[in-house]
């Protein structure tokens, strides 16, 4: 099946709201059958995810509130990718910031979108290994704890549904997946 039967051509696109990290924009479509549809898009910062090892066995994690869902989360180490910044940067950057390790070894693995059915927010994923101590100040409106847990009490986790954030989940699945290989 080509792609082209799928298509949907913008004609308009409306913005709503253009904030600090994301912009929220209507956009007004044509269908491969010539009529119109309308499409609300969340226009999102890029992130980045980071996969830190503790050892072979060991994930670091942070735990911190999160308002959207009125809820302290666990999840992997994590942040917005600045403008001029690499992705890569970034995740050296955040490790620091978010667990107070500078990575020796740090690898690219993969993209991900994290609900295109209305946004195109894009996280990359980097694993890495040999931490050395480098803490760097969180950002002023950030409050957080870092923990390193190991891999199979993290599975469980997302097993039992204490573990409920994607990023996450797909990091832990990934941990596994590789330690097993």
């Amino acid at each position: 099946m080509t792609e082209d039967k799928f298509y949907e051509k913008s004609i308009k696109s409306d913005t709503i709201y253009d904030g600090k990290i994301l912009k929220l924009r209507v956009d007004t479509v044509e269908l491969q059958n010539k009529k119109y549809s309308k499409r609300e898009i969340v226009d999102h910062q890029k992130g980045v995810g980071i996969i830190a090892y503790d050892g072979d066995d060991r994930l670091w994690m942070v735990s911190q509130y999160r308002i959207a869902v009125d809820k302290v989360m666990l999840e992997i180490p994590a942040g917005l990718v600045e403008s001029n910044e690499a992705p890569i940067e970034t995740a050296k950057r955040e490790l620091q910031e978010e667990i107070g390790y500078y990575p020796e070894k740090i690898d690219f693995l993969f993209t991900m979108y994290a609900s295109p059915g209305f946004t195109n927010d894009k996280l990359s994923f980097f694993e890495a290994h040999e931490l050395v101590e480098s803490k760097l100040d969180l950002d002023e409106d950030e409050f957080l704890h870092a923990e390193s847990f190991p891999i199979d009490d993290l599975y469980e986790m997302v097993l039992n549904g204490e573990i409920t954030d994607a990023k996450t989940i797909i990091a832990v699945l990934h941990a596994v997946n590789h330690r097993n290989k």
